[in-house]
């Protein structure tokens, strides 16, 4: 069974995630002054979240599994321990955290992202290295 982390890293993981979205608005003010800078925030912005979406996935993933191994679904809909609101009501969330595409986008902006980090650190290399 799968357990939370830590209120602390999920503090941790939040800053994270907030830290990488200001650096990315850094990047347009940043433009106007220094592109040493701009590279740096780029750079913490895009590490920052390769490593947020990494998190939030396996978050996602996590909770798919659980509901479908566990047939909560079913288990909800055969029980008759809730009452008919709260049993549509658990149903309801069941389902929608089972379908979302969150997990989907946070792929993408994982993949995505490493590649742009890729090859900016390739840029960047064969810029010093020339």
């Amino acid at each position: 069974m799968p357990h939370l982390s830590s209120h602390y890293y999920r503090v941790f993981i939040f800053l994270v995630g907030v830290s990488a979205t200001i650096a990315y608005r850094l990047v347009i003010i940043l433009n106007n002054y220094s592109q040493f800078w701009v590279k740096i925030v780029w750079y913490i912005g895009t590490i920052g979240f390769i490593w947020y979406f990494a998190h939030r996935f396996r978050v996602e993933n996590r909770r798919d599994h659980l509901i479908e191994n566990l047939r909560l679904v079913d288990k909800i809909e055969a029980s008759q321990s809730f009452p008919k609101e709260d049993k549509t009501a658990l149903i309801y969330v069941l389902k929608s955290l089972e379908s979302s595409l969150a997990k989907w986008n946070y792929i993408a902006i994982f993949v995505f992202s490493g590649l742009a980090m890729a090859y900016a650190i390739y840029v960047d290399l064969s810029a010093i290295l020339k």
